[in-house]
């Protein structure tokens, strides 16, 4: 699988995962999950796809700090409703990486590493998504907007040649090029920019 460049410079999200762990998964149960990862799930690169991963390795980093985020363990709370928008694409990543799922996860070994219920829509949150610790009950609540990162003007000329299948291979290969690199704007040039991802740290009481 041949993926652009920019994708091996975009950090991965370590996990720990109790049940991983347990089965003999992986070693202490750590996992990896890469942005290629989230792309092969979505089955595309776009800034919706690049924002879900952004604000989700932003929001466990300002719920961990230097700590491994415990996999499982997060729940997901998403403001939108299921069907609207890019609702279910973000949630989706979410899930995959936080292992937060509604009624049709794991539910569990013995009692533990129950995963159902973890995922939620239409919830009442001042963000997109937030993101909150089942042990300590800590909360982050983030908000993503890239849209100051500038996509080429060329991008919204060759999008309807290409739906209407009237571009040739040329043009299709510019419109791809010029589609991952304003992805690459978000997950390289832009991803410590404030206005890009916006994390408000609280406790849900």
């Amino acid at each position: 699988m041949k993926t652009p460049d920019f994708f091996n410079l975009i950090s991965p999200i370590t996990m720990a995962d109790p049940l991983a762990k347990v089965l003999g998964v992986a070693e202490n149960g750590i996992l990896e999950y890469h942005y290629e990862e989230v792309v092969k799930l979505a089955g595309h690169s776009c800034p919706t796809v690049a924002g879900a991963y952004l604000i989700i390795q932003k929001g466990l980093k300002a719920l961990y700090g230097d700590k491994t985020p415990i996999r499982g363990e997060i729940k997901v709370l998403m403001k939108g409703k299921l069907g609207d928008g890019v609702v279910g694409v973000i949630a989706n990543v979410a899930s995959m990486i936080t292992g937060a799922t509604e009624k049709g996860g794991f539910h569990g070994l013995g009692g533990q590493f129950d995963r159902r219920d973890l995922l939620s829509y239409e919830a009442e949150i001042e963000g997109e998504m937030a993101l909150e610790r089942t042990d300590t009950l800590e909360r982050v609540v983030l908000n993503y907007d890239p849209s100051f990162v500038p996509a080429d003007p060329m991008i919204g000329a060759l999008l309807p040649l290409i739906l209407s299948n009237r571009a040739d291979q040329g043009e299709r290969d510019m419109f791809g090029t010029l589609w991952q690199e304003r992805v690459r704007k978000i997950m390289i040039d832009y991803r410590d920019d404030e206005r890009l991802v916006r994390c408000t740290k609280g406790e849900n009481k």
